[in-house]
């Protein structure tokens, strides 16, 4: 799978995209038919300083995934954004096994 990650706002971090591809591997295992995976991370202005956020768009045969979070801190963001993009790839692949 091809992955594109953007920084928005804040200087672009080794680590955090090290453990994206780590989180981004697993899903990639499980379901073969991923394409390619658009990630943007980047910081909004928020008074309740839940301004980190997460946004990852994934290319699969079928309509686009898309997934986004939003807290205080970048890796609860894309924790959170994965484990939603997980529950709809596993809707996603049932209609597949329907055929």
């Amino acid at each position: 799978m091809e992955v594109h990650v953007q920084y928005q706002k804040m200087m672009t971090s080794e680590s955090l995209t090290q453990l994206l591809m780590k989180k981004l591997e697993g899903l990639e295992t499980k379901y073969s038919w991923l394409i390619k995976a658009n990630v943007l991370f980047k910081t909004e202005n928020d008074k309740s300083g839940e301004g980190k956020v997460c946004e990852i768009e994934l290319s699969a045969p079928g309509p686009r995934i898309f997934a986004k979070s939003s807290s205080d801190d970048f890796e609860k963001s894309m924790a959170n954004t994965v484990e939603d993009l997980r529950r709809q790839l596993e809707k996603r692949q049932a209609t597949f096994a329907t055929h």
